[in-house]
């Protein structure tokens, strides 16, 4: 751990050499069937292991996170396409935004895209982007049987996307998470998908995406502060310590609840309830708020070694508070 922390220490990019490690140890592909050559974690075996990435390094953890979630879509590819996109020799590293920013044309088996995208983690690392789209046909936009606009996700290799470089925050710095143009790029409609629509048997494509992502990126948090108290340990008798550390205990031991229970409900064959998916919601997001607001009580107390752009806690703080940003808790 300390020898990873130490190469990822106040970077603007993940090196060579963390990159090397991630390949090594197939990070990128936790979530992927063994037989397309992923490591298959279960739920919980996956969610410990970006915990523990977020402890040893904030861009580190949010970046295999956010790269391993858009590798998670594998679930959303027909098998023969799922095939080609992984059974390859070279990493297959997916990532990209999860707004709606663009259109897509539907031609003859094909669709044209256009737009910019925000706030893609890991853009420099990734082999293929993935964007959501509004859908249009023969000038018109298409609509769902709800009224609403028609959106489907795509996956593009790299060829296709202008990377623009344009992550100026003050944490999560090597997430390098850029903006990235498509114009009128053409796709085989093949490379399309839908988050609700999965095509292999593996439990964890049984989890619904909004609980899958509210999950991942809540472990992130935890792991984070769990860094922050391991530097901050010259307080750990102040009573803003122990508060912070209870809190981030609590938390850690309310999300594996829920991860656990979700699970068994997925071995079981049961519907994973709208109350159960607003339940984790819930608690993540109240979670993030009660941890951002001890961490900012105990800030003040810790002294010049703190604010040093040298230090650890300079950092991880950046990082944390760059991570309050994600709008999947702050809506």
């Amino acid at each position: 751990m300390n020898e990873l922390r130490k190469y990822c220490f106040n970077k603007n990019i993940l090196s060579a050499s963390v990159l090397d490690y991630l390949a090594t140890h197939n990070l990128w592909n936790i979530w992927v069937p063994k037989s397309y050559g992923g490591l298959e974690y279960s739920f919980k075996e996956g969610l410990l292991k970006l915990q523990d990435l977020a402890r040893v390094n904030g861009s580190l953890g949010w970046t295999v996170t956010l790269c391993s979630g858009a590798n998670y879509f594998i679930g959303n590819l027909k098998p023969e396409i799922a095939k080609c996109m992984f059974k390859t020799n070279e990493a297959t590293i997916l990532g990209g935004s999860g707004g709606v920013f663009g259109t897509a044309n539907k031609l003859k088996g094909h669709y044209q895209i256009s737009g910019t995208w925000h706030y893609a983690t890991g853009a420099p690392y990734l082999t293929h982007f993935t964007l959501n789209a509004t859908i249009f046909e023969n000038g018109k936009q298409i609509f769902d049987d709800f009224g609403q606009p028609r959106v489907l996700s795509f996956i593009l290799p790299k060829n296709k996307v202008k990377v623009i470089q344009d992550w100026y925050a003050i944490g999560l710095k090597a997430s390098a998470s850029h903006s990235f143009k498509v114009e009128d790029a053409t796709i085989n409609e093949d490379f399309s998908f839908e988050y609700n629509r999965t095509y292999h048997k593996q439990n964890i494509f049984k989890i619904p995406f909004s609980v899958f992502a509210d999950l991942t990126l809540w472990v992130n948090y935890i792991g984070m502060a769990q860094h922050f108290l391991d530097e901050a340990q010259y307080k750990e008798e102040h009573n803003y310590y122990i508060d912070l550390k209870n809190r981030v205990k609590s938390s850690e031991e309310k999300l594996y609840a829920l991860a656990d229970g979700i699970e068994q409900q997925i071995i079981n064959n049961k519907i994973i309830s709208q109350l159960l998916i607003e339940e984790v919601h819930d608690a993540a997001s109240q979670s993030v708020k009660e941890i951002s607001s001890r961490i900012i009580v105990l800030f003040p107390i810790l002294g010049i070694n703190a604010v040093r752009e040298s230090g650890e806690l300079h950092q991880i703080f950046n990082d944390f508070f760059t991570a309050t940003q994600h709008h999947i808790f702050t809506r």
